[in-house]
């Protein structure tokens, strides 16, 4: 018992819980190490006793699990996420055939959703994405030709929780309704008039211009435009969809009242923002039925996961509604790919740094909610790790994982391109991982509390895929 209590003080975040936390924490330890859940359960039930053994645990130790997680819980601030607002049905209508529509591309050979895959939970299953030129899709994807993308395709829940996107957080909107992008000014007010679901409506104005994710390098009008160009890029996509007269309809009905000379590519992002915010809500997790008051939502081994999640230092980062404090912090990881970096070192990332110019922001990068994690690697900036057990695991001696990175693991069309920055990164690695250890139990429980935060509903989204879109090209299926 004096080693459990020692380990739980060593993996503890700086501020200790409260006394009458820490009891009810020793108190469920106690009895799971005594296995009260053999001889000690009562002859005559009471109310959740049968219940509580078939979800594995006695009804005592049960009890004492349950209140713990719960005032962990409300310590940490995690809470019920938010409802998703309201979305026209006629939005959310244009807003899919948007995602899915590969004329959003310079070479019209890429959607939205080639790299968000209903089918891979909005992600595309690979360690960095295969952007405009590619062949195939999801892990098959080849690239015939095709560009690298330098990170990893981020899954697209519950984006109405989510104040800032990308993970570098370049994207976002803050308290007073300003709108923090990389266009600056060129995102002007008639833009962010028509944007009504914060950073969610603007983020799809970015992937458009990138050359290597949509935009191209060759063999269209939209690639023989500048760099810097962004707003004749967003013309003329938006003259290219009011071409087509099914769009000129969608867009008629989505936006009631407004000239269709008016509309800028602003309606069409926010119309797509719309389309995911509807569909993509997702609140029905064990996890959700437990914050709801349901004692027998979570399994034994998921209650005593959360407990261990709840009282080690993962959820100093991962809280909130989301799993996430919309934060950006350095958690020691491996870079590879094309990188997002400058001169002399531009296959490195920089992260946050790359937004705010801060050395303090160097390999910083924004805390991934954990909302239906487990259906969403590979995980970290560049898919780093293809296994959720692994990427949990990376936290016990971070410093010792990256030094000894299996590059193996990721997609082999990357292999040889690891950066030796290793240095640098522990330099400014987060300080709350360090002299972390989590033994190998503790990872077991923390990967299937992992499982207790998937809402079944988000298992199988094939059905969001149209049968066809305006334009008439394939839709990726």
């Amino acid at each position: 018992m004096d080693g459990v209590r020692h380990a739980a003080q060593r993996l503890a975040p700086r501020q200790a819980p409260r006394q009458p936390i820490v009891r009810t924490l020793l108190l469920a330890v106690t009895l799971a190490a005594a296995g009260a859940c053999s001889t000690d359960a009562p002859t005559s039930p009471v109310p959740g006793a049968v219940a509580s053994r078939a979800r594995g645990l006695d009804y005592v130790t049960r009890r004492a699990l349950v209140q713990q997680v719960r005032a962990l819980a409300a310590k940490r601030g995690i809470v019920p996420l938010p409802p998703a607002p309201p979305v026209r049905p006629a939005l959310a209508r244009l807003g899919q055939k948007l995602a899915f529509d590969k004329i959003l591309s310079g070479n019209r050979d890429i959607a939205c959703m080639t790299c968000h895959l209903p089918q891979f939970a909005t992600g595309d299953q690979r360690s960095l994405s295969i952007g405009t030129g590619g062949r195939g899709l999801g892990p098959s994807r080849q690239l015939a030709g095709g560009v690298i993308i330098p990170r990893n395709a981020p899954a697209l829940f519950n984006l109405h929780a989510l104040p800032a996107l990308f993970w570098d957080g370049r994207v976002s909107r803050d308290a007073t309704g300003a709108f923090h992008t990389p266009a600056g000014a060129k995102l002007t007010p008639e833009m962010t008039r028509a944007l009504e679901f914060g950073a969610a409506s603007a983020q799809g104005l970015f992937p458009v211009l990138s050359r290597a994710e949509m935009r191209g390098t060759s063999g269209n009008e939209l690639a023989a435009l500048p760099d810097t160009a962004d707003g004749a890029i967003w013309r003329g996509l938006m003259r290219r969809l009011l071409r087509i007269p099914r769009y000129r309809e969608l867009f008629r009905d989505a936006y009631p009242g407004k000239r269709l000379d008016k509309l800028n590519l602003a309606y069409a992002t926010n119309a797509i923002a719309g389309f995911l915010i509807s569909n993509l809500e997702f609140n029905q997790s064990p996890w959700d039925r437990f914050l709801a008051g349901d004692d027998d939502a979570l399994t034994g081994d998921q209650l005593r996961g959360a407990a261990s999640f709840l009282t080690l230092k993962c959820s100093v980062c991962h809280n909130g509604s989301t799993f996430s404090d919309n934060q950006f912090h350095d958690v020691a990881l491996a870079q590879f790919g094309p990188g997002e970096g400058v001169q002399p070192n531009v296959h490195d990332d920089f992260g946050r740094y790359n937004v705010t110019g801060d050395p303090r922001d160097a390999y910083r990068f924004r805390t991934t909610p954990l909302r239906n994690v487990e259906l969403t690697g590979p995980y970290g900036h560049a898919g780093q790790f293809k296994v959720l057990r692994d990427f949990i695991a990376h936290y016990s001696q971070s410093d010792v994982k990256l030094r000894t990175y299996d590059a193996t693991q990721i997609d082999p069309i990357l292999f040889g391109t690891l950066v030796d920055n290793t240095s640098a990164v522990l330099a400014s690695r987060d300080t709350l991982l360090a002299g972390v250890v989590i033994p190998d139990s503790t990872i077991d429980r923390l990967t299937t509390y992992m499982g207790a935060l998937t809402d079944p509903r988000a298992r199988d989204l094939r059905h969001l895929v149209p049968a066809h879109v305006p334009s008439g090209l394939p839709v990726d299926p």
